[in-house]
Formats: C-alpha cells, sequence, structure tokens
C-alpha cells in the first residue's frame, strides 16, 4: 500500500461529468488498497469568471485592500470542486471528506494573490487517512498568521499538491492534467514534438521557469527540495485503465542521479509570450544603481527575470530586465515616480512586444558549444537577439515576440528533438 497524492486540474475538473470520472480513478486507487490525498483545481474557467465580476464591480482598483477581498472571492471556486468530489465519491462508496485550506491548515505567508507556504499540519489529514478516508484538499489557497484567506498565484494548485505530498512523506505525486506528459516543446507549435518518458527536477525547473505550462514553477521547487517524486499523466484517459499501465505513463519528474548516464544534450525548448521588457534609460553609472532599481520594483510584489546592464558612457548608462506582462504597468508606474525622480535617469520605457525562448538540457554541463549553435541558429533565420540569460543546464534569449514560433520551430529541428531517444545527440 503506498500513499498517493493527486492533483487534478481544472480541465479535469470541468464538468460534472468529469468529476463522476475523477471519482472513478480515485476509487480505483483506493480499492487497490492505495491511501489518497486530493487536491483538485476550480473546474475550468471559474477563477476568470470570478475575476471577471471583480472587475465589473471595481474597474479601477480601488487600494490595497482591495487583493485581500480577491483571494477571498478566488479562493470559492476550488472549495466548490471539492464539496463536489466528496460527494461524487461518497456516491461511490467511499467515505471521503473535503477541507478548505484554512481548515488544514496550509499557512501562508500575507502576499494576497502570490502567497507563498510557510507550513502544513499534516495531523487532521494523517488521522483521516488512518481512518480510511479519502482526504480532498482545495488548491491553490490557505491562510496566514491573521487568518485571512490567501491564494497562491495562477497555477497554485500544483504548487498545493506538492507542499502537501512533502508534508504527509507520500511516495509520488500524480499530476492529472489535460496533457499526457512533458513534451520536448508545445505540440501546437512544433506538431513532431516528442514526449519524454522522464525529465530531471532541474531541468523541469528551468522548463517551468522559461514558460512550459505544464508545471506551476513553485511546485517544481517543492518537489525537488523535499525529493517528491511527481508524474504528470492525462486525466482524459479511460478512467478503468489498470494501475500498472497508468502508474507507468506519461513523464516522470524524478532526481538526475536516476536518469541515463549519457543525457541528451538538450532536452526541451521552452518559450514565454508572456514577457514585457522595461528599460530604464541614462541612469548614473556607479555602485548600486541596480539594488535602487530592483529594491523599488521588489517592493512593489514585481517578479524580475533577465537582467542587462549596458556599457556606461559619459557617465550614464541603461538597465533593462523583464518582468511579467500582467505587471509591466506596476513596474513602470513604481518606476516613474519612485526610481527615475530619486537617480536623475532621463526616462523608463516598456515593450510588451518580446518573448523568451530557451534550450534546457543537463546535457549541457558535458557538452560545449550549444550556446553558438543556438545563436547560429537564430541568425540563420534572421532573428535578433535582444537579451541572453544563461545558467549550467539553461540558455534563454529574448526576441521580437512576431519570431517566437519561427524561433521554436528551428531550435527544435537543429538540436533532432523529433528523433527517439536513443538516436538523439548525446545519448
Amino acid at each position: 500500500m503506498a500513499l498517493i497524492v493527486h492533483k487534478y486540474g481544472g480541465t479535469s475538473m470541468g464538468s460534472t461529468e468529469r468529476i463522476r470520472n475523477v471519482a472513478k480513478r480515485v476509487a480505483k486507487w483506493v480499492r487497490a488498497g492505495h491511501q489518497l490525498v486530493v487536491v483538485p483545481s476550480a473546474m475550468s474557467g471559474e477563477t476568470n469568471r470570478l475575476l471577471a465580476l471583480a472587475k465589473e464591480v471595481a474597474p479601477e482598483k480601488p487600494a490595497t485592500a482591495y487583493y485581500r477581498e480577491l483571494d477571498q472571492l478566488a479562493a470559492t471556486g476550488e472549495q466548490v470542486s471539492v464539496g463536489l468530489l466528496a460527494i461524487a465519491l461518497q456516491a461511490e462508496g467511499l467515505d471521503a471528506v473535503s477541507y478548505c485550506g484554512w481548515q488544514v491548515p496550509i499557512r501562508t505567508n500575507s502576499a494576497y494573490t502570490k502567497a507563498r507556504i510557510e507550513s502544513i499540519d499534516d495531523a487532521r489529514i494523517r488521522a483521516d487517512l488512518a481512518a480510511g478516508k479519502v482526504v480532498i484538499i482545495t488548491g491553490f489557497q490557505g491562510v496566514d498568521a491573521g487568518g485571512n484567506v490567501t491564494t497562491l498565484g495562477r497555477g497554485g494548485s500544483d504548487t498545493s499538491a506538492v507542499a502537501v505530498a512533502a508534508a504527509i512523506k507520500a511516495d509520488e505525486c500524480l499530476i492529472y492534467t489535460d496533457v499526457d506528459g512533458v513534451y520536448t516543446t508545445d505540440p501546437r507549435v512544433v506538431p513532431e514534438a516528442r514526449r519524454l518518458k522522464r525529465i530531471s527536477f532541474e531541468e523541469m525547473l528551468e522548463m517551468a521557469s522559461m514558460g512550459s505550462k505544464v508545471l506551476q514553477i513553485r511546485s517544481v521547487e517543492f518537489a525537488g527540495k523535499y525529493r517528491v517524486p511527481i508524474r504528470v499523466l492525462s486525466s482524459f484517459t479511460p478512467w478503468d485503465i489498470p494501475i500498472e499501465e497508468e502508474a507507468r505513463s506519461g513523464t516522470l519528474i524524478t532526481f538526475e542521479e536516476d536518469a541515463s548516464m549519457e543525457q541528451a544534450v538538450v532536452s526541451g525548448i521552452a518559450f514565454n509570450r508572456d514577457e514585457a521588457k522595461v528599460s530604464v534609460l541614462g541612469v548614473p553609472d556607479r555602485p548600486g544603481i541596480a539594488a535602487q532599481i530592483l529594491g523599488a520594483v521588489a517592493d512593489a510584489n514585481v517578479d524580475v527575470d533577465v537582467i542587462i546592464q549596458n556599457v556606461g558612457k559619459d557617465g550614464r548608462t541603461d538597465f533593462s530586465f523583464t518582468v511579467h506582462r500582467n505587471d509591466l504597468n506596476r513596474a513602470l508606474d513604481v518606476l516613474r515616480t519612485q526610481v527615475v525622480p530619486a537617480l536623475g535617469a532621463s526616462d523608463v520605457v516598456g515593450d510588451a512586444r518580446i518573448c523568451k525562448v530557451s534550450v534546457v538540457g543537463i546535457g549541457m554541463r558535458s557538452h560545449v558549444g550549444v550556446a553558438s549553435r543556438m545563436f547560429r541558429c537564430l541568425a540563420a533565420e534572421g532573428i535578433n537577439i535582444q537579451m541572453i540569460s544563461t545558467s549550467e543546464i539553461k540558455i534563454s534569449v529574448v526576441i521580437d515576440e512576431k519570431y517566437m514560433e519561427l524561433a521554436v520551430r528551428a531550435l527544435h529541428r537543429e538540436f533532432e528533438l523529433d528523433q527517439p531517444e536513443d538516436q538523439l545527440q548525446g545519448a
């Protein structure tokens, strides 16, 4: 008997019929002797509907307190899901109980709409499991020290599921979604994209951070930190397929030492359309400027990604970085009102017509020339690179948004990612 966490996304919970199918799948695992904790998302489209209602009521965000109420509102979508799934499981003859994040409790900080999990009290979960119950917990939400409901940001149900799996020391966390695993890139952009049988936490973390939408980045961070194996698989396979077959399907996200000894040079191509570039022009070229600029942006709860500073000229320089496109206006506002006057910068400009494309692979550690090969490939397609960022297993470039699909297809072809795994270069 294993202790398993199942996570189901919004499309998997998209209708009462799909919820009944989820219940049948969960019941199959329970009847096979496993203990189950289930973390579902809100029904597909529900969170967007709730947020649209808030915008109807108040087109302009009135105050900081607005974000507290937004979390109070958005969290109700998952509450509906857990209640319906518990009822469906009871109809299957199982003893099931549902909890909101604050009932567990899942403790978070107070960063409304972007809260981070600080701790999970597993006593209630373990007591229910010991009593033979299926435990269902809302994803996406928790409670802060003041008793306020918080949400973890879009995709936060993945993070909830992995955090719960870590807290209860689950044997595995199965993420059921509308795709059947992790692909070398988005098959909607490159039809020849290939499903990976396994990928390391490091590679998946880079893929998620660079724009792969399969898993939320914080869920991969949790999994790697607490060594929780994750399997990404489809909830649209027949619910009654044998457990042995289901348990081997999809993509296993595991530890690097479990991967093949000679890893492919590049495992995947990730991209992100949601990027925007901010440039602070004409700032004094002296120590501490980067800290002043990025400190003000961080205080506004805006995450910064790729950063570049140009060579100074006449005691002045330009400082550029990327943010999520939804945060562009917030970043521009804080820079124009606080940073430009304080530093005497000449201007701040934003560009929402950019994207980021990345090649990812732990095989880069033992192979040289990946960057030059990537840059030659893009140059051959006439694609200009605006910014470059690297890590040990990743190279990212910021380019004009209109070239994104061309770049992804060209790089996927350049690194032969449509070939079977045993034929890949470096495999």
